[in-house]
């Protein structure tokens, strides 16, 4: 897949998820992930834009971990959260309540974001967020990577649950329930090549 092809797609399933977080889950204040989390708190207690905060972190941990990710998955991953930032930076000047219930929101909202996470998976990119932090402490430390993300996205949204309202730390496990089954039907999905027309290409080239 060649560049521009690999950037569109990239960049349309980073826009999906900005669509996610801004329209249906930060009106509620509910996090997608342990980035979100702290995006929240920000915006709780400072009102510091989303986005900025999004987009301040990621890049703050990616200069930390490109010796771990490679520069070319760094730059991805970058591309794919300042899109992602910018879409959130957009929506979130434009919506001045939440589009319904609380419960058909994180609904809604969780099914989007997985179709953006499972898009971004099946490209072999990364949303960024506390999966480098997770990354750069288990290499260094020589701890499992899941067990960590587990406890610093655990840590931070018992914390957003504290300050906001107890009710976050609930709808943030639905959240991450539904966006990542959602997750996992994109990535299992198997597309069959069309073997007939590649053979009728290679035949005439």
């Amino acid at each position: 897949m060649n560049t521009l092809v690999r950037s569109f797609v990239l960049g349309i399933a980073a826009t999906i998820q900005g669509l996610a977080m801004s329209v249906f889950l930060f009106p509620h204040f509910i996090p997608s992930g342990g980035a979100a989390s702290v995006g929240v708190l920000f915006n709780y207690l400072l009102d510091v834009p989303f986005a900025i905060t999004l987009w301040g972190l990621n890049a703050s941990l990616l200069l930390a971990a490109m010796k771990w990710l490679g520069k070319g998955n760094a730059l991805w991953t970058m591309y794919c959260v300042t899109v992602t930032s910018a879409v959130v930076n957009l929506i979130s000047a434009l919506m001045t309540a939440p589009v319904s219930n609380v419960i058909l929101d994180l609904t809604i909202g969780s099914v989007i974001f997985g179709v953006g996470l499972g898009i971004l998976f099946r490209m072999g990119a990364s949303s960024g967020g506390m999966d480098i932090l997770a990354l750069i402490i288990a290499k260094t430390k020589g701890l499992s990577p899941g067990k960590t993300l587990f406890w610093i996205n655990g840590s931070l949204l018992l914390l957003t649950g504290i300050v906001v309202d107890w009710k976050i730390i609930l709808y943030a496990i639905v959240c991450q329930f539904i966006g990542t089954r959602i997750l996992d039907v994109i990535y299992k999905i198997h597309f069959k090549p069309n073997y007939a027309k590649i053979k009728k290409e290679q035949k005439w080239s």
